[in-house]
């Protein structure tokens, strides 16, 4: 017989992390390369400034001190953590994991380490991850960074996407609780609809058509960037999303009356009122509109948007968060959370 173990009953988010990046970029500053203006980016994503990263600043140079300062929070040292899960979407080495350098960077050097990647629901996928391996008993700590430098995949004379993202990390310790902190979460996708936002080129098909050029006098071909349907994505998801949100709700048996909080992925200010009319938040529900000054940070955006809710005081320790991350893939997770 194979034996087996089980790991506490029971997990919640303990902290959460931030890093945001020094420099902030205003519309205008966008629009001196981009053909648009301050208004209709406004008007269009709700977006007024975002943050990009310093030239030579990586994803794991924004995980680490996000992660550094939700493991203090936590009460725990890094040699406390047993698992390190870093969800992004544009970690440029393709070995070692973003969340090994992060690991060692802040001495949790010992912990399991990998990343996922499934863009902008990263996350929320990681918190699942996390609540079965502490549940499971494969581990006691985990510490879940979104990170994403989105600079380095965005066309800049892009008008579809060059004026909605920005950089930066959220972070959270999730461990071990006595009564339950993350309700069951609600995931899938639509693979069907990967082609509303992909990736022009491989790297490989970008190396060979760099070599074909140098080989042949010829021109060297574009970084690859990403590319998406903004107005397909959009009614995916203000109307499949709404959906699962309600799910999650049902799943956990909360109502939506219960909530403190509403953190969808920051995509875009219209996307996110127009999923509040269809879940019918009342009033007293705080909603994260972190994107107006920090942009689309794919990976990092609902941790950042959590972190900041916490630390700024709009919500209270113990108070009910619905949660729900959507996009490339196109894949979608979402769970109700207890705050920290």
């Amino acid at each position: 017989m194979i034996s087996t173990r089980r790991g506490s009953e029971h997990a919640r988010i303990l902290a959460t992390g931030a890093r945001r990046p020094d420099r902030v970029v205003t519309n205008e500053e966008i629009c001196e390369v981009l053909d648009s203006s301050d208004e209709w980016i406004r008007t269009r994503t709700g977006i007024v400034t975002r943050r990009f990263a310093a030239p030579g600043e990586t994803v794991v140079d924004l995980a680490a001190p996000a992660a550094e300062q939700a493991v203090q929070r936590a009460g725990l040292a890094a040699g406390d953590i047993d698992a390190v899960i870093v969800a992004t979407s544009t970690h440029m080495v393709s070995m070692p994991s973003a969340a090994a350098l992060t690991a060692a960077r802040i001495g949790a050097g010992p912990a399991t380490t990998f990343d996922l990647s499934t863009a902008c629901a990263g996350f929320t996928h990681g918190v699942a991850v996390a609540n079965d391996l502490i549940r499971g008993g494969s581990a006691r700590h985990v510490l879940l960074v979104g990170v994403d430098r989105m600079t380095d995949v965005v066309d800049p004379t892009d008008r579809g996407s060059a004026m909605i993202f920005g950089d930066g990390a959220g972070a959270a310790v999730i461990g071990p609780s006595d009564t339950p902190g993350i309700g069951p979460t609600i995931w899938g996708s639509d693979a069907d609809q990967w082609e509303a936002l992909y990736q022009t080129a491989s790297w490989t098909e970008y190396r060979d058509q760099v070599g074909q050029a140098r080989r042949t006098g010829g021109e060297e071909p574009d970084w690859p960037v990403i590319t998406m349907m903004g107005p397909k994505i959009f009614r995916w998801a203000v109307w499949e999303m709404a959906g699962v949100a309600r799910k999650a709700l049902e799943a956990a048996e909360v109502d939506v009356a219960d909530l403190a909080a509403f953190i969808p992925h920051q995509a875009n200010v219209r996307i996110i009122d127009q999923m509040a009319k269809q879940l019918k938040l009342p009033d007293q529900v705080v909603i994260a509109r972190d994107v107006i000054d920090a942009g689309n940070t794919t990976g990092a955006s609902i941790p950042l948007a959590m972190d900041r809710l916490i630390s700024e005081g709009q919500v209270t320790s113990g108070g009910l968060a619905l949660l729900i991350g959507f996009g490339a893939g196109l894949s979608f997770s979402a769970q109700v959370v207890r705050l920290p």
